[in-house]
């Protein structure tokens, strides 16, 4: 693994942002381009993955979606009992911790698409039904271990049940989860003709909107090293290792038991060992009020989300090639 493969536009403009946080730049990107940047990726992200099952077999995507499942609710138990045994964290704190580890991050997965596209390396459409799939199982989850942890603090709240089921219905109904998985019918439902017009909107220019995003994830990443001291000594070593672990499943997994291409198992791997900081962080400060947000959000965007784009990618890429035997 060279420094070449580490200089790619996206993780360039991604350090950008970061170092302009650092040296107190008054760079600033306007409010709501985050939000509409955002939406602009993911569907194009559906719309590119739809196209792509449109010409495959779907009983080859259900092995994805089991992975899917798997991976949502596996990693936030291992994430929740490494921070319960080992850590010694609070099991309200742990909960909405373990939650973040067994979802998924969007731009992570984005930046690793334009990682495999800068070196020519192609991937299997399967790996955006994943994204888009993993996001509610680790949200419910993270629900479940907070109410068990409740439980153990003696102190369960009288509104809880409802609760539960606002937020159930939340996961499914979230904005980006119903973006991927629209734009990937959508996608696959368009004739060739049709999507070629749209095409150059959400495909040409795609690379271009993903630079300006994670520059702007550079500077909100920069914003939270200050907070280290915060977290604590375990928490930033944890950001760093539970990826790894998550890593360790993917590769297997994605090598194993999905049998993908180089490229289709680093993505899979790129989504066992990412962490969510857009949908599942709302989600955790409704139903777990109690824990503390800097803990989840300086981890998720401080730690984990750097380490992924910078070291993490270009490392699962190389694991991946080494089981392939290239």
């Amino acid at each position: 693994m060279s420094i070449s493969s580490l200089l790619v536009p996206a993780i360039l403009f991604f350090a950008l942002g970061m170092f302009a946080c650092i040296v107190k730049s008054d760079l600033k990107f306007p409010p709501d381009m985050h939000k509409m940047v955002v939406i602009y990726l993911l569907i194009g992200i559906g719309l590119h993955g739809g196209k792509a099952l449109s010409t495959s077999n779907m009983a080859d995507a259900l092995p994805a979606v089991w992975a899917a499942l798997g991976f949502g609710i596996g990693l936030p138990i291992i994430a929740y009992i490494i921070l319960r045994a080992i850590g010694r964290i609070d099991p309200l704190n742990a909960a909405a911790i373990s939650a973040h580890y067994g979802s998924v991050s969007a731009g992570t997965y984005m930046t690793a698409v334009a990682f495999l596209g800068g070196i020519g390396v192609t991937y299997e459409a399967y790996p955006v039904i994943m994204l888009a799939i993993m996001e509610s199982p680790a949200i419910m989850i993270g629900l479940v271990l907070a109410g068990y942890s409740r439980k153990i603090l003696g102190g369960a709240q009288k509104g809880e049940k409802g609760m539960m089921k606002h937020l159930m219905i939340e996961a499914f109904t979230n904005g980006s989860i119903l973006l991927l998985f629209g734009s990937m019918a959508i996608g696959a439902a368009v004739s060739e003709p049709s999507y070629h017009k749209i095409e150059p909107f959400f495909e040409t220019i795609f690379m271009g909107a993903l630079c300006l995003f994670l520059a702007d994830m550079g500077m909100e990443a920069g914003k939270r090293l200050s907070e280290f001291k915060a977290v604590g000594l375990f928490l930033v070593g944890f950001g760093i290792v539970m990826p790894l672990i998550g890593a360790f499943f993917g590769l297997v997994v994605g090598h194993y038991y999905l049998q993908y291409s180089v490229g289709g198992v680093t993505l899979v791997t790129v989504l066992a060992a990412s962490c969510s900081y857009i949908a599942v962080p709302p989600a955790m400060r409704l139903a777990v009020p109690e824990a503390n947000p800097s803990f989840y959000l300086t981890l998720s965007l401080g730690c984990t989300f750097p380490f992924n784009v910078v070291v993490g990618i270009p490392l699962y890429y190389a694991a991946a090639q080494y089981l392939a035997g290239q």
